[in-house]
């Protein structure tokens, strides 16, 4: 592999641009294609974020022998098509979240990377925020006691979205779980891990997806609340109450530059800033994964998204949210 790591991505929308931008500021990295459906959309981003080369289809990039990395952005009803062809191309792979809209989907994606050798790893770009990652050893190495207590939140009003777009349509697997309440479960399973038992509620949106939902994660010593909506907007503020002090993850918490520590009335203060917009810390780590040869993360294994799609399977099951697309 060059010293430089050539980046194509597929699906230049909204996160693609963010992702886009950071990818900038990585010094060994470098825009070498982009891919569009439409040509013209394709050339414009290519131009906007100074990439190489611009492509009509997917197939076109994937058969690219300059692109040794791939970023899929499209929808996430087209993560594990996209993922596998591009594994199939004998490329990396960082794919947006969720990875697939149900377990056997990302199943499926984890058995291709592993029979072609290449490298895949869900862009759960919260796992590799720097002041999360603090806050995570803290918990973790138990400097404030066990924790016994978390609460996180991520809604914003969607309501008014376009109902044959991605957030309100079922036929695109939208919703708020997939979407945004990945993330409150997401930081429940980092620091908790899965639960031994769960409650869950939803509501629904007259086009039939999940609008709202509500849950409580039951462990040995601890209980998680989460929610997750499209109804209104939340502080998401994240709570991790330990028995020795409290962690208020600063808003929005799931991109967050900070907490706040406060033992027994004492608090002070954490800043740890990300580079750009955040994503630059999840491209460096697979960065860092090729350059030792390593074909997934140890920070957010393989492992790890399976559990997390299984449980968000098991949540879908427990308030009956299917998508068309499953038969």
């Amino acid at each position: 592999m060059s010293e430089q790591i050539q980046w194509g991505i597929l699906g230049p929308g909204k996160i693609a641009s963010s992702f886009a931008k950071d990818l900038a500021m990585v010094s060994d990295a470098r825009l070498a294609a982009v891919a569009s459906r439409d040509l013209a959309n394709a050339e414009a981003f290519a131009a906007e974020y100074g990439a190489d080369r611009a492509y009509g289809s997917y197939a076109e990039l994937l058969a690219d022998p300059g692109v040794q990395a791939v970023y899929v952005a499209t929808p996430h009803t087209h993560h594990c098509e996209h993922t596998l062809a591009a594994l199939r191309a004998g490329k990396h792979v960082l794919c947006e979240k969720p990875m697939g809209i149900n377990a056997r989907e990302v199943q499926e994606m984890i058995d291709c990377a592993r029979e072609q050798g290449v490298f895949l790893m869900e862009a759960l770009w919260s796992r590799f925020n720097p002041a999360l990652r603090e806050a995570a050893r803290l918990v973790k190495e138990g400097e404030l006691g066990q924790l016994a207590y978390l609460k996180a939140d991520f809604a914003f009003p969607g309501l008014d979205r376009d109902p044959n777009g991605r957030l309100l349509n079922p036929e695109l697997a939208g919703g708020s779980l997939l979407d945004i309440g990945i993330y409150p479960i997401f930081l429940a399973y980092w620091l908790l891990g899965v639960p031994q038992s769960f409650q869950a509620v939803a509501k629904f949106h007259t086009t039939g997806v999940e609008k709202q939902i509500g849950l409580v994660f039951e462990y040995p010593d601890a209980i998680a609340m989460l929610y997750s909506g499209l109804s209104s907007k939340s502080e998401m503020r994240a709570e991790l109450s330990c028995t020795g002090g409290n962690i208020y993850l600063l808003p929005r918490w799931h991109e967050t530059d900070g907490f706040e520590i406060d033992v027994e009335g004492s608090g002070r203060r954490v800043e740890l800033p990300t580079l750009g917009k955040g994503y630059t810390h999840e491209i460096r780590e697979v960065h860092d994964c090729l350059s030792t040869g390593r074909t997934e993360s140890a920070d957010w294994t393989l492992a790890d998204s399976l559990a997390l799609h299984r449980l968000l399977d098991a949540i879908r099951e427990r308030c009956s949210i299917r998508f068309p697309s499953e038969g």
